[in-house]
This record gives structure tokens, sequence and C-alpha cells, in this order.
């Protein structure tokens, strides 16, 4: 079973086991540009993704 990263209704599929932050730049996001929540709830870069797993991105925006 996978783990599903979910980012403006785009879905991209991964290997559950491995940290959020390598999950991540495996799919092309940049770390520092969303926050990850996991069931409603906040999650870390350090978490590890289990299988069937669905994370929710949200985009920050940032500025100067």
């Amino acid at each position: 079973m996978i783990a599903k990263l979910i980012l403006r209704n785009k879905v991209y599929e991964v290997k559950p086991g491995m940290a959020l932050v390598d999950a991540l730049k495996k799919s092309d996001i940049v770390p520092e540009s969303v926050i990850a929540t996991r069931d409603g709830e906040l999650i870390t870069d350090d978490e590890i993704l289990r299988p069937g797993d669905e994370i929710k991105l949200i985009a920050v925006i940032s500025g100067g």
C-alpha cells in the first residue's frame, strides 16, 4: 500500500517508510514551501509516512 501527498488537488504517490521531507523532495516539492497535515493534525518533516497515509499539503505564501 502506498502513501499519498495531496497538494492543490494533485496527488503524489510515495513509498511508506520514508520521512516526509524525503517524500517531498522526491516529488519535486520544496519542503519549506508547504505545511503538512495528517488527519487534521500538523506533522513535521521528519515524520515517517505510513501505508495508506493521505498527507494534505498546504502551500505557504511568503513574501517580504
